[in-house]
C-alpha cells in the first residue's frame, strides 16, 4: 500500500516561487499545492487541509499576517503548522514571526533548497 505523501500549501504571490519550492519538495516526496494570493490560499486551506502551510508575507490584497491570523482563528485550521517564506529579512520580522505570533518557523527569500527542507522537516518531524 502506498503511503500518503504530506500535502504542503504554499501561498504565494509569484507562481515562478510556487514552481520552485514544488521542485524542491516534491523530489523529497512531499505534494505540493499552490495558491496565487492570500484569498486563494484561505480557500485551499479550507479544501486540502494540508499538513503544512508555507506562506508570503508580502502579497497584494490580503498579505500574509492577515492569512495567518485567519488560519489560527479557524477551528479546523489552527493546528496546521505554518512557515513563513518572505523576503522581509530584518531581525525585527523575524522576531515578530516566531515569538509574537508564534509561527512554526520562518524562512528569508533568497533561500537555498536544504534551508527550505530543514525547516519543513523541522516542523513536520520524520516522515
Amino acid at each position: 500500500m502506498e503511503e500518503e505523501k504530506r500535502l504542503i500549501l504554499c501561498i504565494e504571490d509569484e507562481q515562478e516561487m510556487i514552481d520552485l519550492i514544488r521542485i524542491i519538495l516534491e523530489k523529497r516526496g512531499f505534494e505540493v499545492k499552490g495558491a496565487l494570493g492570500g484569498e486563494e490560499g484561505l480557500r485551499m486551506a479550507r479544501e486540502e487541509k494540508p499538513d503544512l502551510i508555507l506562506l508570503d508575507l508580502m502579497m497584494p490584497g490580503m498579505d500574509g499576517w492577515e492569512v495567518y491570523h485567519q488560519l489560527k482563528n479557524d477551528e479546523t485550521l489552527k493546528d496546521i503548522p505554518v512557515i513563513v517564506v518572505t523576503a522581509k529579512s530584518q531581525g525585527i520580522d523575524k522576531v515578530l514571526g516566531l515569538y509574537i505570533a508564534k509561527v512554526d518557523d520562518y524562512i528569508t527569500k533568497p533561500f537555498g533548497p536544504n534551508e527550505l527542507l530543514e525547516s519543513v522537516n523541522k516542523v513536520l518531524g520524520p516522515e
